[in-house]
């Protein structure tokens, strides 16, 4: 079997659709491996990803004849080959749980990507217990002043290494427009509860004070909007009386590594579409 490709789209939902994508497939000698879709009735959408064996008919050729029939639906389109792990540029702070649970997942192999820097607010001796191995480690302190400067370095070094996506993993400091913008699509945040939820200082603390049953974490695309992204996936853990802060913030470690992990296995596999300010996500 030769490389998969996967296509994604979306359009304005008109009859006849999916027929006419795996009919375009089969005609071209493709092999459906996994197909899915979703119509948006409230918006009048339609969403589809498609993982197909090519075939013989290589990647440029089913790119140039499928342009006609995207540009016969108005489809936005994507056409991704997954003939290898994709460059990630890992941004913390000191708080380093997400990141040794991103870096132990890649290692085990269960996260296609490569990751080709760790950027950091905060020397190397902030996560000294996490092992990075050979990955480049960049300190870049950042203040008030030399905010813009700061991020147009992090720019900088996103544009060098080829970074396909930004995720920051407790990286503990507010992006801005500006580089929300640049980055937009292809930057994930983890957000230490459900959105909205406690916000500021010490969530798990604020939650323990007004006696919650259930905390939990969101991943989430950055926008300009301060936590307000499209959530890609949320995740939620039964707390009860007994338990202290502490034990919160236990707790709260754990969710918010798996929710980001999975977050951002789904956007590597190609299987979050953008939905107006939501997402749709193809599980697998």
């Amino acid at each position: 079997m030769t490389q998969p490709l996967v296509l994604t789209l979306s359009c304005t939902d008109r009859p006849g659709i999916t027929a006419r994508v795996t009919t375009f497939l089969f005609e071209r000698g493709g092999n459906i491996l996994e197909a899915q879709q979703f119509n948006d009735r409230a918006s009048d959408a339609f969403f589809m990803r498609v993982e197909f064996d090519p075939g013989d008919t290589s990647r440029e050729t089913i790119r140039a004849e499928f342009a006609s029939l995207a540009g016969e639906y108005s489809m936005d389109w994507k056409l991704a080959l997954r003939d290898r792990p994709r460059r990630v540029l890992i941004m913390v702070s000191k708080f380093d749980h997400c990141l040794a649970d991103l870096l132990y997942r890649w290692r085990i192999g269960e996260l296609p990507m490569e990751p080709v820097a760790i950027v950091s607010n905060h020397p190397r001796e902030a996560i000294e217990h996490t092992h990075l191995g050979d990955i480049p480690f960049l300190h870049l302190p950042i203040t008030r002043e030399t905010k813009a400067q700061q991020e147009a370095q992090v720019r900088t070094i996103a544009e060098d290494t080829d970074a396909e996506l930004i995720v920051l993993a407790r990286y503990m400091q507010i992006l801005s427009d500006e580089q929300a913008a640049h980055f937009a699509g292809r930057c994930i945040n983890i957000h230490h509860s459900f959105l909205p939820g406690f916000k500021g200082a010490k969530p798990y603390h604020q939650a323990y004070e007004r006696g919650v049953k259930m905390i939990g974490a969101s991943a989430h695309y950055v926008t300009a909007d301060l936590d307000e992204g499209p959530i890609i996936h949320q995740d939620a853990e039964s707390i009860g009386h007994a338990d202290t802060p502490d034990e919160l913030v236990r707790k709260g470690r754990d969710i918010e590594s798996r929710v980001l992990a999975e977050a951002v296995r789904l956007h590597l596999e190609e299987r979050v579409l953008l939905n107006g300010q939501r997402t749709v996500v193809f599980s697998g």
